[in-house]
């Protein structure tokens, strides 16, 4: 199986790209916020950052530091597939497992105003990106930096231990979708 990880910052294109390759190359977009959004759904937990970091460190605590990428790949072959794009990478072991598996992880970033206003738009709609920039900010912070205990976010050590890494300062999806043809061509 092909499988390829997608990490970033907020609001930096990791859905696009994730999208761009299930439509244009055939992929299975498996989304690890979509994952945890459903177990907090039937735990009856609304689906706050905060708590989709806290599910995501049980799940790796009970089932393995690359259990995001298992997930994805469990439900990719169940749906027929060969090929699968993984995203949100928040965790290095995910991205030791995504290399395990002869996979590579994409590290997708733009400037911090850019992303903020990207995520605030109403063309997201989502209540937990409802938040002031200092919070946005803070959040990222605190998500960059390894605390210590291994099944929590390390954004940090994602990025450092991703094998591509794209800058997303385009102004319109068209950009950077002309940018990811250009960026990824060699892999598919």
């Amino acid at each position: 199986m092909q499988v390829i990880g997608i990490a970033g910052t907020n609001g930096s294109g990791k859905d696009t790209v994730m999208n761009w390759l299930a439509e244009k190359h055939g992929f299975y977009f498996a989304s690890a916020t979509d994952m945890l959004g459903a177990e907090l759904d039937k735990r009856g937990l609304p689906r706050e950052r905060e708590n989709k970091r806290n599910l995501s460190a049980e799940w790796r605590r009970e089932q393995g530091l690359g259990v995001i990428v298992d997930k994805a790949i469990e439900a990719a072959k169940a749906a027929g597939f060969d090929k699968v794009v993984v995203g949100s990478i928040r965790n290095p072991g995910e991205v030791d497992r995504i290399h395990e598996l002869s996979g590579i992880n994409i590290w997708i970033d733009s400037d911090p105003e850019i992303r903020y206003a990207r995520i605030t738009s109403n063309a997201r709609g989502r209540i937990e990106d409802q938040k002031t920039y200092e919070q946005f900010l803070a959040e990222e912070a605190a998500e960059m930096q390894h605390s210590g205990d291994a099944s929590t976010l390390s954004m940090g050590d994602v990025k450092a231990k991703s094998d591509r890494h794209i800058n997303n300062n385009a102004n319109s999806i068209e950009s950077f979708i002309s940018l990811i043809e250009a960026e990824l061509s060699d892999l598919l």
